[in-house]
């Protein structure tokens, strides 16, 4: 049996897996949003690493990631807008509501995430570059 996508897109092995496994990269801001949700709820850590620049060591934010992931329990992704962020974009915006649970409580988390594109060229991949404040 094949099991669905935690993202909400039909099956993991055809929908995020490839690119976690680095068999492809997200060709819009929002499949990359949907790949790190998944990622999240997976605990694909490398591809969390991998897919957001920081400052901050890898060891450190690895070890902070691997802290983190045992704590939520991802349940879905509801994307709300979409802002640009498609082939012919450098950047482009994704508002989504993350529901999940957390020492027994249901919470939603609701956030706008700006994408950015590798090299700021249309030919590089999505990158996840911070969370927006919401209006």
């Amino acid at each position: 049996m094949q099991n669905p996508c935690p993202c909400g897109g039909f099956l993991y092995v055809s929908c995020c897996a490839p690119l976690h496994r680095g068999e492809r990269q997200a060709v819009t801001a929002e499949q990359l949003m949907r790949s790190r949700y998944s990622a999240y709820a997976l605990g694909e850590v490398e591809y969390l690493l991998q897919t957001q620049p920081s400052p901050v060591p890898l060891a450190r934010r690895r070890r902070e990631l691997l802290g983190s992931l045992g704590q939520l329990h991802w349940q879905r992704l509801q994307i709300i807008t979409v802002t640009a962020g498609g082939g012919d974009d450098l950047s482009g915006t994704v508002t989504f509501e993350a529901h999940y649970v957390a020492a027994g409580q249901r919470a939603v988390m609701r956030e706008c995430s700006l994408f950015g594109r590798t090299g700021n060229s249309l030919d590089g991949g999505w990158l996840y570059l911070e969370a927006l404040e919401l209006a």
